[in-house]
């Protein structure tokens, strides 16, 4: 690889240096780009700079996802809780806002750098603009870690992202979002609660645990006791999986079949059963083909696959991998588990849905069963939203969250 920084120019208009972009002319590898982080090796191996760089090339070149590749790159890294804690910041920070960092870096280029060394510069540009790291250690620890050849290159670069502010040139490129994500929320919530829950979504969100230590969101915990399930109803939660909320039904006397499609998340259900102690049955099963009798169930409660726009802080990465082109065809996919989950459900029972979403497609637009009776809404801080309710996460300090609950007449 070769590396070319070109001379400022002088403008005689203002009598000042104006900065040129620098010119990164790259020679890669012969080699899979998929397989190329595999190769990469850093100077500071245990460093949290170092880790974080490591499992930013496998979310952004391997496909990891960001949660799932921290826990790995964690638990071989070796760092004190301090370092662990900043190593995920920059995992999830520079993964949330690659868009913005993109534009930062790209005012001083001229053509696109490696992609190796692109992860490299959105670390170091997260740093500089959405940390407090002081400037001249988010440069230098970043510069360490790329190869010596192509070091002069990023330093130019860094100190040119450290030196110059930003004017951002829309909100969804400071926001850092897809633009169909802004515009989607902005037409769903309105300009000024969608640009509120977007800015919340960019920030980490709480660690919650219930009185058993389980970790769970307070909004799904909300979800759970919207079931009003008592001791000795039987319930079925479908797509069930990690099981919090099965958990929870099930301690409190309810008899719960938890069932998922897939087996590794059904697995998951268990273990988080048995580490709760809580007592109930798991199942492999597909949500749209039940393998129960017709009114079975007092209660069924389906948190349904979807978009989960009501949950972007929670997973740093969703927001690059979904597309707006699937929001239609998990409403389809929802609408066909709604249709199952009402064949099973009592005489006087209830149906209880929910998403992780915030979207009209994915939640009150569904067709659901003729003459059922909606339930009365959830009170504040549920909003209300058709016949249910919705929670903003700028207004709750929770995941976004949509429910709906019906009864089927006796």
């Amino acid at each position: 690889m070769t590396v070319e920084a070109t001379g400022d120019p002088f403008d005689s208009t203002t009598g000042r240096d104006v900065p040129r972009p620098i010119h990164s002319t790259v020679h890669p590898a012969p080699t899979d780009p998929r397989k190329r982080s595999a190769q990469v090796t850093t100077k500071k191996p245990q460093s949290a700079r170092a880790t974080a760089y490591s499992a930013l090339l496998k979310v952004d070149h391997d496909g990891a996802y960001a949660n799932l590749q921290m826990q790995q790159s964690l638990a071989a890294s070796g760092l004190d809780v301090r370092d662990r804690a900043f190593a995920t910041e920059l995992v999830y920070g520079t993964t949330r806002m690659r868009r913005a960092c993109d534009f930062v870096i790209d005012r001083h280029i001229l053509k696109a750098p490696q992609p190796l060394l692109r992860t490299l510069l959105r670390l170091g540009a997260y740093q500089l603009v959405f940390t407090s790291t002081a400037p001249h250690a988010a440069v230098s620890e970043t510069v360490e870690l790329a190869p010596s050849r192509a070091r002069g290159f990023v330093n130019a670069i860094l100190r040119r992202v450290a030196d110059t502010p930003v004017v951002w040139p829309d909100e969804a490129t400071r926001l850092s979002y897809p633009d169909w994500i802004v515009r989607r929320l902005t037409a769903e919530l309105g300009a000024e609660d969608a640009m509120a829950t977007l800015e919340t979504m960019n920030l980490a969100p709480d660690v919650d645990r219930r009185a058993d230590g389980y970790v769970q969101g307070r909004a799904s915990q909300w979800v759970g006791d919207l079931v009003e399930a008592r001791p000795g109803d039987s319930v079925l939660d479908m797509c069930a999986a990690p099981g919090g909320k099965a958990t929870a039904l099930a301690a409190i006397g309810a008899t719960v079949i938890a069932s998922d499609i897939h087996p590794g998340r059904a697995r998951l259900v268990f273990q988080n059963a048995r580490s709760t102690g809580a007592a109930l049955g798991v199942l492999v099963a597909d949500g749209t083909a039940l393998p129960f009798a017709p009114c079975t169930f007092d209660h069924v409660l389906l948190d349904a696959p979807c978009s989960g726009l009501g949950v972007l802080r929670r997973r740093a990465d969703a927001r690059w991998r979904i597309s707006e082109a699937d929001i239609a065809d998990l409403a389809a996919l929802q609408q066909r588990l709604l249709d199952a989950a009402a064949a099973v459900i009592r005489p006087g029972g209830t149906l209880v849905y929910s998403v992780c979403t915030l979207t009209a497609a994915e939640s009150i637009d569904h067709r659901f069963p003729g003459g059922w009776a909606a339930m009365p809404r959830p009170e504040e801080p549920w909003r209300p939203y058709g016949d249910g309710g919705r929670l903003l996460p700028h207004e709750t300090n929770t995941d976004g969250m949509t429910i709906l609950r019906y009864r089927r007449p006796e």
